[in-house]
């Protein structure tokens, strides 16, 4: 009886599974490319419109805008990529006064004080061989940022180290951080670190 009863559930199992149809898989069909167009014609385009943007810069005019309201060609700093800053002439006798700044120096201002009053009003050639030889901590730090003045009077105004001389160094105090120590019978000094804010501006010789 039993084995009766096993193959009649064995042929149910079999016709239930034959009576399930298997579900067909569609294939989807793949989109169609979209015809780009050649490389070349896409830089002649692009050479085109570039060369209408600049004749339109050259003539005043703005440049034309899409439907969007934004005007065509390069955009972003791919627009001021190409373009070359121009910087204005200097006349001979024209004073030119080149800044550069350290902020939060981790120097008392009045140590650095002591140096800068050694350079104030000498060249920039002098001043770099005082601080050299000056055997005190804060003349590295004033010693670079002079380095950075320089560099930026010879970057920006195409001025020479041999043509200037330093018209103005001070130093003024930034935040101070406070700290502890511990001391005798429980107690805690505080102990003050102070920073600077060192500014130099620097002119050139020939200037009256």
């Amino acid at each position: 009886m039993a084995d009766e009863e096993k193959t009649e559930t064995t042929e149910e199992q079999v016709e239930a599974t034959e009576e399930k149809p298997k579900p067909k898989r569609t294939r989807r069909k793949k989109a169609e490319p979209k015809a780009e167009k050649p490389a070349e014609e896409k830089k002649e385009e692009a050479a085109e419109e570039e060369a209408e943007s600049e004749a339109a810069e050259a003539e005043g005019e703005p440049e034309p805008e899409d439907e969007k309201g934004e005007p065509k060609g390069r955009r972003g700093a791919e627009q001021t990529a190409g373009r070359r800053q121009r910087s204005r002439r200097r006349t001979p006798g024209e004073a030119v006064t080149v800044r550069a700044k350290a902020r939060y120096v981790r120097c008392a201002p009045r140590k650095a004080r002591l140096v800068v009053d050694h350079i104030r009003g000498k060249s920039a050639e002098e001043a770099r061989a005082i601080l050299v030889h000056t055997p005190r901590a804060a003349s590295r730090d004033v010693l670079k940022l002079l380095d950075s003045a320089i560099a930026n009077a010879e970057n920006n105004h195409e001025l020479g180290a041999d043509e200037l001389r330093i018209a103005k160094v001070f130093v003024d105090e930034g935040p101070t951080l406070k700290r502890y120590r511990p001391r005798a019978l429980g107690r805690a000094t505080r102990i003050r670190k102070r920073t600077s804010h060192m500014t130099i501006h620097l002119t050139n010789q020939d200037a009256a």
